[in-house]
């Protein structure tokens, strides 16, 4: 089995399952639905998408673990903020036969991809780990000119 997936179906699934309920609450779009309704529909719809991530993360984590020797995950950008999100992804890491160790910034700085990449920054360099900026290039913005192409022979 593949780590791939995709939540074209599933966005699908939520569309036909805000249609039906319109109809059975008799209402003419999804934005007539009650707070309720709509809150259960976006529910069901974080579980199902978060259960997707797990299934596929857990097949990833099996390989990485197996092929490479990794026992640590480590969750960031936007969606390391979410609390329900890492609260299943740190199930996921603690349940392992060889529990692995989950990484994760404070929600604070989750949001913010600056501050993220700062994170990362400085969590690279407590471990030594470095990239060597001399005799490289440097760009703010990156030309897409023909002159800056990299040589790929």
């Amino acid at each position: 089995k593949d780590c791939d997936f995709s939540y074209a179906g599933l966005k699908t699934a939520v569309r036909l399952a805000a249609e039906k309920l319109c109809v059975e609450r008799d209402v003419s779009s999804p934005e007539e639905l009650s707070h309720e309704d709509k809150a259960n529909v976006a529910a069901s719809f974080q579980h199902v998408a978060f259960r997707h991530v797990e299934i596929r993360l857990g097949r990833a984590m099996e390989r990485a673990a197996k092929e490479d020797g990794i026992g640590t995950l480590a969750v960031v950008g936007g969606v390391a903020a979410n609390t329900e999100l890492r609260r299943r992804l740190d199930g996921l890491c603690k349940e392992r036969e060889e529990p692995w160790e989950m990484l994760v910034p404070p929600p604070r700085l989750c949001t913010d991809q600056g501050a993220m990449s700062a994170w990362a920054a400085v969590e690279r360099l407590m471990v030594g780990s470095s990239d060597v900026a001399e005799g490289q290039e440097v760009f703010a913005r990156y030309p897409f000119s023909s002159s800056h192409d990299v040589d790929e022979s």
